[in-house]
């Protein structure tokens, strides 16, 4: 569905993502705006080679999005009640195929890639004891009314450094929509089926689409 892709080209394509050593995570609104040049940049500067090789938008993904992304904390909220029926290592296992489900589907998302302004909600003081925040987003185009994104983002309590986890576009939660769209098959095939699903679809090529296309 292209409002699905919408919602992810906005995720990998706003400020979660920069160089590790160059961002202060321990703020997260300050860490979403002072990361989303960085973002833009490497997009603009590498065009000419995602074009001829849109594979390469892994490498962004793993580099540029996945430090600041808490991608267990996501895989065990997709879980949900299933958690618990699992071991140690069919949990491992589902996480690293979810990451790299997620790998590939931002990386094919950003083969969609324009240059969209963005408005970041301005900085808030956050309470020491407060370990989720919503940071307002908003997207701005010249074509069609603003979007409202919210970017959850949960405080690792032993660093104080923030990571998003999800995102809520339009009322509509990521986490939330790949709850819904696997727990069926959880329920009766178990988590093994899914890890092997996600990895089925993880190993599938990045290739550029037509933004005209539904």
């Amino acid at each position: 569905m292209k409002f699905v892709r919408y919602m992810l080209l906005m995720l990998v394509s706003l400020p979660w993502i920069a160089q590790a050593t160059a961002i202060d995570k321990t703020d997260p609104y300050l860490m979403m705006e002072k990361v989303s040049q960085v973002t833009f940049d490497r997009l603009k500067s590498e065009q000419a080679q995602i074009q001829r090789n849109p594979e390469l938008l892994r490498n962004v993904v793993r580099q540029e999005l996945l430090p600041y992304i808490n991608t267990r904390y996501a895989a065990y909220k997709v879980l949900g009640p299933q958690l618990k029926k699992t071991t140690k290592v069919q949990r491992n296992d589902f996480v690293d195929a979810f990451t790299d489900y997620l790998v590939a589907s931002y990386a094919q998302v950003l083969t969609q890639y324009t240059d969209q302004d963005i408005k970041i909600e301005s900085p808030k003081s956050v309470p020491a004891n407060r370990t989720i925040v919503s940071v307002r987003v908003d997207i701005l185009e010249t074509q069609r009314p603003p979007i409202r994104l919210d970017f959850k983002l949960r405080k690792n309590k032993k660093t104080n450094e923030w990571q998003g986890y999800d995102m809520v576009a339009e009322g509509v939660s990521m986490i939330a929509t790949k709850q819904s769209e696997w727990s069926g098959q959880l329920r009766t095939e178990g988590v093994d089926a899914v890890t092997t699903n996600l990895r089925t679809l993880a190993a599938k090529p990045i290739r550029r689409e037509d933004k005209n296309n539904d």
